[in-house]
């Protein structure tokens, strides 16, 4: 019965979370096509350093080392994890503990020792978020879901811990009681000495059911984990690896270059262009307003960020009170891709750009069109306010790029609206009109020969 109740539950958490998992693939693939092949072997050592190895996570070492002490659990409690898997589907019990000998005592002792740091740094991640109020956790960005959802994961790995612990403490003494159902694990780093002290003086039958009960318990934070993370901040546990071999490999001052506009400025300055831009074609749409124009890689840097708030903490006009907050772009650039996303399953045909049905047969990103874009969540403000410092882009520990969604941003409004603040006009109009950012009579080139 255990066996048909195990397959049962984790056959459907599997078909939820293909579901789950999914819908966020498919909200990545609403950016526009980008090509990330080159330079292969730098990618890989990125994703080995970064990623696996957490090197930029420790600029800022206390939070390092306990985020690592959760970390290195979550990687050696996979071991356990599909032991339980095994054991779950074909009724058997502790079935590495034969084939491991020696060598299955020291790897569940280094689990028990790790998970112990874990729920040491469980404790004072929740005491730095909810007593201590490290500035960068508290802002309001983070107010409402995004707080919860990051004390839901703390409170997950609390139940997580115990779990580990209840099931081998009770399993530590049945194995005395009866080596036929329960072989031998060798003396655990933890268990060892906490099972006999905790549950010695139970019944079996009571010992039976605690082992099963933690058994349980960990069997289930695990899928609960797997078919939450979709829908969390903690969905970079898996999306960090990839989110890093996609990173941007050229010099952080580098920005993005846009073939019509050089084109044109090499028209402008008598130098001969690429291509000529036929002048009935339609005015192209530079940058982005909406999701559709950013790329995959843009949603997927906002599906992987960990809102930690580094990038933030170190944005040089968030400090000085403006209204920025590159974690806050992230977040919004999420939550849209999330709504559009919503609104494309749903078929409704009010979504649609035209109010036809005969013409729209499925409704797809490129016919979409709610009304809204991504101004509706980030503000003119907010990015107007970047020094374009790449401050954020360095900070990030998973190599997310807040920069590039707000120079295209930026740039639409700019290039596509040709609005923008009331302070840059005078700027632009110098440029266009002597090639230089001060308002000068005579043209720059003019007054540079004169010089």
């Amino acid at each position: 019965m255990q066996q048909l109740i195990f397959i049962l539950i984790s056959g459907t958490v599997g078909f939820i979370a293909f579901r789950q998992y999914k819908k966020v693939f498919d909200n990545i693939k609403l950016g526009q096509s980008e090509d990330i092949s080159d330079r292969k072997f730098v990618r890989w050592k990125n994703v080995l350093l970064v990623a696996f190895g957490q090197k930029k996570m420790f600029k800022n070492w206390i939070p390092a080392i306990f985020h690592l002490f959760i970390y290195t659990a979550f990687l050696f409690t996979q071991v356990e994890l599909i032991e339980i898997l095994i054991d779950g589907i074909f009724g058997v019990h502790r079935f590495f503990s034969s084939f491991l000998g020696s060598f299955y005592t020291v790897v569940i002792s280094t689990i028990e020792i790790l998970s112990f740091f874990a729920l040491i740094a469980t404790f004072v991640f929740l005491y730095r978020r909810n007593l201590l109020k490290v500035p960068r956790l508290v802002k309001s960005e983070l107010n409402g879901w995004p707080k919860l959802d990051a004390n839901l994961i703390l409170l997950g790995e609390l139940f997580l811990v115990t779990g580990i612990f209840t099931m081998n403490g009770a399993d530590v003494v049945l194995q005395s009681i009866d080596p036929m159902h329960y072989p031998a694990t060798g003396s655990l780093a933890m268990s060892s000495m906490l099972g006999p002290l905790i549950f010695d003086s139970f019944e079996v039958q009571n010992l039976m059911l605690i082992e099963r009960i933690g058994w349980w318990l960990h069997l289930s934070v695990v899928l609960g984990f797997i078919v939450y993370l979709p829908v969390s901040k903690h969905l970079h546990i898996f999306l960090a690896f990839p989110n890093v071999y996609f990173s941007k490999l050229g010099p952080r001052g580098k920005m993005e270059n846009m073939p019509a506009i050089m084109n044109e400025v090499k028209s402008m300055l008598g130098l001969e262009s690429e291509t000529i831009n036929d002048s009935n074609e339609e005015m192209p749409e530079f940058g982005a307003n909406d999701v559709f124009g950013l790329s995959w890689k843009n949603i997927l840097n906002a599906y992987t960020c960990t809102e930690c708030g580094r990038c933030s903490a170190v944005c040089p006009a968030n400090v000085t009170g403006k209204k920025l907050s590159p974690r806050k772009i992230m977040m919004d650039i999420r939550d849209r891709a999330e709504e559009v996303g919503r609104n494309i399953s749903s078929g409704n045909m009010k979504y649609a750009k035209t109010k036809d049905n005969s013409a729209i047969k499925h409704l797809t990103g490129s016919n979409y069109d709610d009304g809204k874009t991504l101004f509706d969540y980030i503000s003119r403000a907010e990015i107007h306010a970047c020094t374009t410092c790449n401050a954020c882009v360095e900070a990030c520990p998973v190599m997310i790029d807040p920069l590039e969604p707000i120079l295209k941003l930026r740039r639409y409004e700019i290039l596509t609206e040709s609005a923008g603040p009331a302070d840059w006009v005078p700027m632009f109009t110098a440029m266009e009109n002597s090639g230089c950012v001060w308002q000068i009579p005579e043209e720059r080139e003019k007054w540079r020969t004169e010089m």
